[in-house]
């Protein structure tokens, strides 16, 4: 029986490969004319230089078996291709040899790099495919309404492409009846006024996203032609700045199957309908970054939150950065199912939460507090229901107690493997003023990211190793030596600054995983002794910040192998010696800060030719000598150079007209930033039911630039807003080279208490935007400049302790000065200095210029410079401030007026040196 039913499977199976036209025995092999045609599109691949067998290992004569191909087990034809995980560096076209490939259903170029490349309209010619996915492919272009033929395409994604436009309309689109899913995000439809129409008449289409494509609104005849029984289920239309009227009406009308609906970073203005309550499937509802209100009702809990509180399966809501303001009902605890609760960025003022709001939130596991200034006030002993993965509550009140409670949320899940449950725990600014608890080293093992920062929170590091990805402990009173730190193979960030760490930096040489470590801070600490020279271990470093500790030594010559480091302080240490050469490989650097050590030598030449990134350059308070080296004139993006408090002689380079960003009003960063990108703990979403998918942790970093001016010191994260060239207590010669007036972007010029002489620069007003200008205690002589009276941002000017005479022009600008910014001139007359050029006081004895006995007197109270902060900042808490002119204008203003103390220093001041300088003239007679 069993040979009999044998025979008949062999019949069956010979049959079979007739009616096929096969050679069944050959099923597996590839076909000889799809395997030419393969070998002709990779071809046309390395004509463009991409190596084949480095793009996609085709070694192989089996086509079936080389990478990113897929044939049919039984056919033999290939019918999928698919290179979405192995990204390609490829320019051009891609070959039209793909449409040898009859059986070809899916085609998959997804997260590649096709520089600019348009999107081949052969592919309208692939019949058969099911699905086309194009996206982050870096493809430009109109879209090719061709591609309305592929009449069997159930998955269609354009988006992350954001050179990509639509001609017109997207009637093209109304062909596809078989469509499912469409992705078009980040593609430009400003002139597709039909979108909703279009899409509302694809009766199987089920996830449709639409991110960032500058929609047009929709028109009343659209409304009339939509079709309500849609079968969307996911909906993303977010960034798109729609506002309520235009897209209420078509949503309520296509909502009766959605299940995630994303609406955020539009212009939804006014309460929250309760008609998302009548969406009976809606599980995901994002509105967060859009202008809602909650209406006096809704505060009480009585409409639209309490209408969404009886959806049945409601799991995420997002209202952050909206305008809501009042209190948080009690009420909002009816969405028992919640997993994800976000409403950071809104003005709840000194709303109180209690246990009682959380009381039915079984299932949390993500909430979102941060910014919204809310008091969390939980009895003692409380334990939460739910289980947290993340929590963020930047800017609540927490304090002044450690909360016990959030022990109950880093219980480890598995006893047997030392991982708490929480990956993500932000409670900084949230005034603790409390020494840590003994259980937390213990339970936040696991932690993918802590930030703790800015809090008064005290404590040490236990003796064994610390395994973290991301940790933020900056500007508290942590103290002790620096722990050992294990980063697991992780990109990872340390922030320890500002707190009383002491001792050795030695163990940096022995943190596990240290080769993916990107950030690195311990600045304003109590460290000490030789930095070690073991830098070669931490390849993706992009900051470093050693500064204001008390290191020394000479610098570390393996800081030369950190080549991924764009910003580097060493500032106010007591560093010495020659700067290392090896640093000129570290070519991406764009902040460099060296200032206040004690280094010495002449400036290296290789910093203008090698560092060309450069945007900030601080050799201040060091011991350098020579000349400034005109390479310097290279550095076209540098927005702040200071080598003040120095022993640099010769002229001014007359190249530095080279500063670009100075020079002309040019579209540059005004801002280091940096921002470290890397896979953290997963996020709960509408597919994370089932995926999981991983999201990602950015951990965001400003470089600040610090002004210090009558002893007071103000940071300026806008670096553009501070272009600046400080020269100042050096011995520079010679006079101010006239090119140095095309600077017009210069905002401060300082080259006080040099050997300066000849007259002053005649073009100095062509640089209009300059608000500081410090000439002093040099040997300037001759007139004032009229230029000078041109200067409308003027705000602080000293000219003081030169040779100067005649009339000081006149300019509301200039007679506004106090008479100290054009004391102890020759000859100098007029407001504000005299009523008239009758009566002129005469100098009274020859001042003293440069000396270093001065400088470090002046530098003591009156000393103009920059200087590095830096920061780890949080989204809202830690944000850039946008400084106006105005404001600044009246910020200065407001010192000169309101700082009695200041002024009281400065008379004291000027006093010892008139007393010094009677006394040198008495001497010399």
């Amino acid at each position: 029986m069993s040979s009999m039913r044998s025979h008949k499977l062999v019949l069956f199976f010979a049959i079979s490969c007739l009616l096929l036209h096969e050679k069944c025995t050959d099923a597996s092999v590839c076909k000889e004319s799809e395997r030419k045609a393969l070998l002709e599109f990779q071809h046309s691949l390395q004509a463009l230089g991409v190596s084949g067998n480095d793009a996609f290992f085709w070694i192989s004569e089996e086509c079936c078996l080389w990478r990113g191909v897929y044939c049919n087990s039984f056919t033999g034809y290939v019918e999928m291709l698919d290179f979405s995980d192995q990204p390609l560096v490829v320019a051009g076209t891609i070959s039209p040899s793909l449409l040898k490939l009859h059986h070809l259903t899916s085609l998959n170029f997804s997260s590649n790099d096709f520089n600019g490349s348009l999107i081949p309209e052969f592919f309208a010619s692939l019949k058969k495919l099911k699905l086309l996915d194009l996206s982050n492919a870096n493809f430009r272009g109109p879209i090719p309404s061709l591609l309305g033929n592929l009449s069997m395409l159930e998955t269609l994604r354009l988006g992350g492409n954001g050179r990509v436009f639509n001609v017109g309309k997207l009637e093209w689109l109304s062909h596809l009846s078989r469509l499912k899913e469409l992705d078009l995000s980040f593609t430009n439809l400003s002139n597709a006024n039909d979108w909703s129409q279009v899409i509302s008449h694809l009766p199987l289409l089920q996830k449709l996203s639409l991110r960032h494509c500058g929609l047009p609104s929709i028109s009343s005849s659209s409304l009339s032609l939509a079709n309500s029984s849609t079968s969307l289920t996911y909906l993303d239309l977010s960034d798109n700045n729609l506002p309520s009227s235009a897209i209420y009406p078509w949503l309520f009308n296509v909502s009766s199957n959605l299940v995630s609906l994303d609406l955020s970073s539009n212009q939804l203005k006014g309460p929250i309908p309760e008609a998302f309550g009548n969406m009976k499937a809606i599980q995901e509802l994002y509105l967060n970054d859009n202008l809602l209100v909650l209406a006096e009702n809704q505060v009480r809990g009585d409409s639209g939150l309490n209408e969404i509180g009886k959806l049945p399966d409601f799991r995420v809501l997002d209202l952050g950065y909206n305008l809501l303001n009042g209190s948080i009902s009690k009420s909002i605890g009816q969405l028992s199912n919640l997993r994800v609760l976000r409403l950071p960025g809104n003005s709840f003022g000194g709303d109180v939460i209690s246990e009682a709001h959380f009381s039915n939130f079984t299932y949390l596991q993500k909430l979102d507090l941060s910014y919204t200034s809310l008091t969390l006030r939980f009895n003692s002993g409380w334990i939460p229901s739910f289980q947290l993965s993340q929590l963020l509550l930047c800017s609540c009140k927490l304090g002044p107690r450690f909360p016990d409670w959030l022990r109950t949320q880093m219980d480890v899940l598995n006893p047997d493997v030392e991982i708490s449950s929480i990956d993500y725990l932000d409670i900084s600014a949230s005034g603790i003023s409390d020494s840590l608890p003994y259980w937390f080293w213990d339970k936040f093992q696991g932690l993918s990211y802590i930030n703790m920062s800015f809090n008064r929170i005290s404590g040490t590091f236990p003796n064994n190793s610390i395994h973290i990805i991301h940790l933020d402990l900056s500007s508290n009173n942590f103290s002790g030596p620096l722990p050992r730190f294990s980063l697991d193979y992780n990109m990872g960030t340390i922030n320890l600054s500002k707190s009383k760490f002491t001792g050795s930096v030695s163990p940096i040489c022995n943190f596990t995983g240290a080769v993916y470590l990107t950030l690195f801070d311990l600045s304003n600490n109590l460290f000490s002794g030789v930095v070690p020279d073991c830098f070669g271990s931490f390849p993706f470093l992009t900051a470093l910040n050693l500064g204001d500790n008390s290191f020394s030594g000479s610098l570390p010559s393996s800081l030369g192998s950190l080549v991924s480091l764009e910003m580097l302080s060493l500032r106010g240490n007591k560093f010495s010696g020659v700067l290392p050469s090896s640093l000129q490989n570290c070519a991406k650097l764009k902040f460099l800060d060296l200032s206040d050590n004690e280094l010495s030598g002449e400036i290296p030449m290789w910093i203008g030719q090698k560092l060309s990134s450069l945007v900030f350059l601080s050799l201040q308070g060091n011991q350098f000598r020579g000349r400034i080296p005109h390479q310097l004139c290279g550095l076209k993006y540098l927005q702040i150079l200071d080598l003040s408090v120095n022993k640099i002689s010769g002229t001014i380079p007359p190249c530095l007209n080279n500063f670009t960003s100075m020079a002309k009003k040019v579209s540059l960063d005004r801002r280091i930033e940096h921002h470290i990108l890397d896979t953290g703990p997963r996020f709960l979403s509408l597919e994370g039911v089932y995926g999981e998918p991983i999201w990602i942790i950015q951990v965001r970093y400003v470089d600040e630039a610090l002004l210090t001016w009558k002893g007071t010191k103000q940071s300026y994260p806008q670096l553009g807003l501070l272009l600046a060239i400080d020269l100042s207590c050096n011995k520079l010669t010679g006079e101010i080279p006239e090119e140095l007036s095309s600077l017009q972007e210069l905002v401060v010029l300082n080259l006080s208490r040099n050997l300066f002489n000849g007259k002053i620069l005649q073009k100095i007003g062509y640089i209009r935007q300059l608000e500081v200008l410090d000439l002093s205690r040099n040997k300037f002589s001759g007139n004032i400049p009229t230029s000078l009276s041109e200067l409308t941002f003027l705000s602080n000017l000293n000219l003081s302790y030169n040779d100067l005479s005649g009339k000081i022009p006149t300019s509301t600008q200039l007679q506004s000065f106090d008479p100290s910014s054009f004391s102890h001139n020759r000859g100098l007359c007029g407001p504000p200095i005299s009523p008239n050029c009758s009566m002129v006081e005469p100098p009274p004895g020859k001042p003293t210029v440069g000396s270093e006995e001065d400088c470090d007197e002046f530098m003591k109270w009156f000393y103009t410079g920059m200087g590095l902060g830096f920061a780890v900042g949080l989204w809202g808490f830690c944000s850039v401030v946008f400084f106006k002119r105005s404001w600044r204008h009246s910020y200065y203003r407001y010192l000169d007026s309101a700082k009695d103390w200041v002024y009281v220093s400065f008379v004291l001041l000027k006093t010892r040196l008139v007393r010094r300088i009677k006394g040198l003239s008495t001497r010399s007679d």
